[in-house]
């Protein structure tokens, strides 16, 4: 597994969604590369911060905003 295939995995990974060849081959990563053992840590910092913010601290045009620049991620 590379770090472009490790990344796009994260989430999957987070939600115990993937299946046990792949979980191995993203735990096997991540015991060898520093630079995605970070990345998964601030990914869990990330979602453990912003899951302490109440929805109503969002106007809804920003919250538009951010749910619409995610949508439109993965098909950029």
């Amino acid at each position: 597994m590379n770090c472009d295939e490790f990344v796009e995995l994260v989430t999957a990974f987070l939600d115990d969604a993937l299946d046990p060849a792949t979980e191995a081959r993203f735990v096997e990563h991540l015991a060898l590369c520093e630079g995605c053992e970070r990345y998964l840590g601030q990914f869990r910092t990330t979602i453990a911060e912003l899951g302490k913010l109440p929805p109503e601290t969002l106007s809804a045009e920003t919250r538009d905003a951010v749910l619409g620049a995610f949508r439109d991620w993965h098909s950029a």
